[in-house]
């Protein structure tokens, strides 16, 4: 049975990565296909994420494609079953597609860096915050829109605690410190979020201050995603027309080098939460 709606990133994510592993092995997709026993239109849809594939096929492929390395098999064998019914769920006939497939990427994560410029990452800010935003966005949303979008990003923070919770590393430029989003009581309060989360030992939150110089990178935001293994990692990119998921080996590269150069540009945490402390009460 093929899965219900378009497929999720995650799951397209499988169905590529199996498709590498044939391509890999010099195989066509009928040959494989006749080597596990599915016909042609089955093996297509698995290819592209859009029919559930078990834990038994996917070590069916991997004998069949002859691979070897088994922590890349196990992590592809934990991407299997049907979508998880995740809370994210309840904003599907809501908020575009992208949007859900940053919480299951956030939610599957092993560890997440982030580098931002002129926005304080969204798994960090306030409710204020994120409201001053999405009121302020082109074209103007309706309070409805506003109001899910919040509760998104505010349910978004959950993969910051509990038992499984994803470790974050952060590195944020000073302007993004100094926007005032909302009002003086507003970036006070969002500050003071930062240094509370920053003392946390599985949180980092690091500053480069305008006297840094130039820095790599458009500005952009930029978010790195590891996996159980770095073969499946994820570089998630906001941009105006929405979110951008890259796999690719050379854009992984890429960017893990664009983030320990934005590493290398900023103050310790020391610094900076001390640097916070001070825009704070300037603010």
């Amino acid at each position: 049975m093929s899965t219900s709606g378009a497929p999720t990133l995650r799951q397209q994510r499988l169905g590529f990565e199996l498709r590498k592993l044939r391509e890999n092995a010099g195989l066509t997709s009928t040959a494989a296909a006749a080597r596990v026993g599915v016909n042609q239109a089955h093996m297509s849809r698995i290819e592209v994420g859009r029919y559930p594939v078990s834990a038994d096929r996917v070590r069916a492929f991997a004998r069949a494609y002859t691979c070897t390395d088994q922590s890349l098999i196990d992590a592809l064998v934990g991407m299997t079953g049907r979508r998880v019914r995740g809370w994210w769920e309840e904003y599907r006939d809501i908020l575009r597609p992208s949007a859900l497939d940053l919480a299951e990427l956030e939610y599957h994560c092993t560890a997440m860096r982030i580098a931002s410029v002129i926005h304080v990452p969204g798994l960090l800010q306030t409710a204020d915050h994120a409201r001053a935003l999405f009121l302020d966005v082109f074209p103007p949303l309706s309070p409805p829109e506003v109001e899910h979008r919040v509760s998104h990003r505010i349910k978004r923070q959950a993969v910051l605690y509990g038992d499984h919770s994803a470790s974050l590393s952060t590195v944020v430029h000073e302007a993004a410190l100094r926007m005032g989003v909302g009002g003086p009581a507003v970036a006070r309060r969002q500050i003071r979020q930062l240094i509370e989360m920053s003392a946390r030992e599985d949180i980092s939150v690091r500053v480069i201050p305008f006297g840094a110089g130039a820095f790599p990178g458009s500005g952009q935001p930029i978010v790195y995603f590891s996996a159980s293994v770095p073969q499946l990692d994820t570089v998630q990119l906001d941009t105006d027309h929405g979110s951008e998921f890259l796999d690719a080996y050379a854009y992984l590269a890429k960017y893990r080098m664009i983030l320990d150069r934005l590493d290398s540009c900023a103050l310790s945490p020391v610094e900076s939460r001390d640097l916070m402390a001070r825009i704070e009460k300037e603010t």
